[in-house]
């Protein structure tokens, strides 16, 4: 990622905590109950909580931490989670604690359990449909917080290409101070003036973007809202050349205003 030209040289560690919070939304023609639960049960099976954990450790190698705990679960009837606690740097596989009854050796995993670390990646799933409605949506909430110097930021592209992505909302916020040796406060350690500078351009190209930053708070916000839509890829279980040019259209119509629905966070009518 890019960073200060120099680089800083601190009294004590970097105790900046960075926040990359987004959710994604696939959204997905199914006419019928049958393919409305059809479709859910495909993603389901798709993001089950198995492949969201490999995806959030291949996120915390993206971003240089190491993993000190996972925790992971699949719901009924729809839906997952995965918690991935980390640290900035590998810890001893035993430590010395102290309490009020005197000093003694405990496991990482016993200080794991017992210390709500900071920094960790999180991933919710949340597949919805509703029967008088034919337009199925797939939303996953991600969350990587960091404290030192990496940063989440790292991951975007390989989050953004791990779903099907046709709405993205993207919040990034620095919060804290860091204190270099001669005592001055540092509130961020890298240059961003968009969320935008971290995504590859070939995505980028995909989608229209808006930002809504606070620069003086270290505060980023992207949304993001795929321009091109090719209709077989939003049906499910259903070929695009069984349905009447008409019906395509009105497909496409719905596809859309769910769409920029969902981008706007209102309803259109």
């Amino acid at each position: 990622m890019l960073g200060l030209e120099n680089k800083l040289t601190l009294y004590g560690f970097n105790n900046l905590t960075k926040t990359l919070s987004f959710s994604i939304y696939d959204v997905c023609y199914a006419k019928s109950e049958r393919a409305q639960k059809d479709y859910i049960g495909y993603i389901d099976e798709q993001y089950n909580s198995e492949r969201l954990t490999a995806i959030l450790c291949n996120v915390t190698q993206m971003i240089g931490a190491h993993i000190l705990n996972i925790s992971k679960q699949d719901y009924e009837p729809q839906g997952a989670s995965v918690n991935v606690l980390i640290a900035e740097d590998n810890l001893p596989e035993e430590i010395d604690v102290s309490c009020n009854r005197g000093q003694y050796s405990a496991t990482m995993k016993d200080f794991v359990h017992a210390h709500l670390d900071k920094s960790h990646v999180t991933v919710h799933t949340f597949p919805e449909y509703h029967p008088d409605n034919a337009i199925s949506t797939f939303r996953v909430d991600i969350d990587v917080a960091t404290c030192g110097e990496i940063s989440p930021l790292n991951a975007l592209n390989y989050l953004i290409g791990s779903f099907d992505s046709d709405i993205i909302t993207i919040d990034y916020r620095v919060r804290g101070f860091t204190r270099d040796v001669s005592g001055k406060k540092f509130f961020i350690d890298h240059d961003i003036t968009s969320i935008q500078n971290y995504i590859d351009e070939k995505t980028m190209k995909k989608y229209d973007a808006i930002d809504v930053n606070v620069y003086q708070s270290n505060i980023f916000h992207t949304k993001m809202l795929i321009k091109d839509i090719d209709l077989q890829n939003y049906l499910f279980n259903t070929d695009v050349y069984e349905l009447p040019p008409q019906t395509r259209l009105e497909i496409s119509d719905r596809l859309r205003k769910e769409m920029i629905e969902i981008f706007s966070g209102m309803n259109i009518y």
